[in-house]
């Protein structure tokens, strides 16, 4: 058997498997369940066993590894490796990265919330203060028209003046004003009532003897104080 014939024995087996031998590294292809086994691999180079089932029934990838260097398909898998493992960690980070702008996104959504909710709540602040200034300057007009209904029984225009009195009156409950006018024999309540002077009067002592001007208040606040006289003590 000459060199040649011996070589080629060596390199195809009997049951189809190509083995390929040097001195530096095995290379064993198994048509049934191909792997590559490298040993003494370049330095740098740490491939144990690495399983080829992907490509498993390619019969000419099979026979490109069985025909290629061992030292060559070595390097090429460790930097397959090295690709794999640094597009896991990319991927990794790119998840991360999704996941904090995701937190982000949820934390703006609530901050626009939030803000929607004082805007609103401002605008209603606003609103109201403007109705109450409003209603404040209304009041003297109204403390004028029941001066004018007091001191003219008679008058020809007394009709008028009340139609007015009622339609202002309406427009003050719309506006959810009521009067603030305590009946003479109240007590004091220093929230609502302004004391302008203790005087003689039939009532208990301390306690409110006459309104010398009605108070209002609008939404459970005091637009202006009533103002009474107290009995003497």
């Amino acid at each position: 058997m000459s060199e040649q014939d011996a070589a080629e024995e060596s390199t195809t087996s009997d049951d189809g498997d190509a083995d390929v031998d040097n001195d530096d590294a095995t290379v064993d292809v198994d048509n049934d369940d191909t792997t590559v086994d490298v040993e003494d691999a370049p330095d740098g180079v740490d491939v144990d066993d690495i399983a080829l089932d992907d490509i498993a029934g390619d019969d000419d990838l099979a026979e490109r590894i069985a025909e290629s260097d061992p030292e060559e398909i070595a390097r090429e898998l460790a930097a397959l490796r090295s690709q794999n493992e640094t597009l896991q960690s990319a991927v990794k980070e790119l998840e991360t990265e999704a996941e904090e702008l995701e937190e982000k996104l949820k934390r703006k959504q609530a901050e626009f919330q939030n803000y929607k909710k004082r805007m609103k709540k401002r605008r209603e602040t606003e609103k109201q203060r403007a109705t109450e200034d409003l209603v404040t300057r209304v009041l003297d007009v109204r403390d004028n028209l029941e001066r004018a209904l007091e001191q003219d029984e008679d008058t020809d225009i007394r009709g008028g003046v009340e139609s007015t009195l009622r339609q202002l009156d309406d427009v003050l409950d719309a506006e959810n004003v009521a009067v603030i006018d305590p009946d003479p024999g109240e007590d004091v309540d220093p929230s609502v009532h302004q004391v302008l002077a203790n005087v003689e009067s039939d009532e208990e002592p301390g306690a409110i003897a006459d309104v010398h001007r009605p108070g209002y208040e609008m939404a459970d606040k005091v637009l202006r104080e009533a103002q009474v006289t107290v009995a003497e003590e």
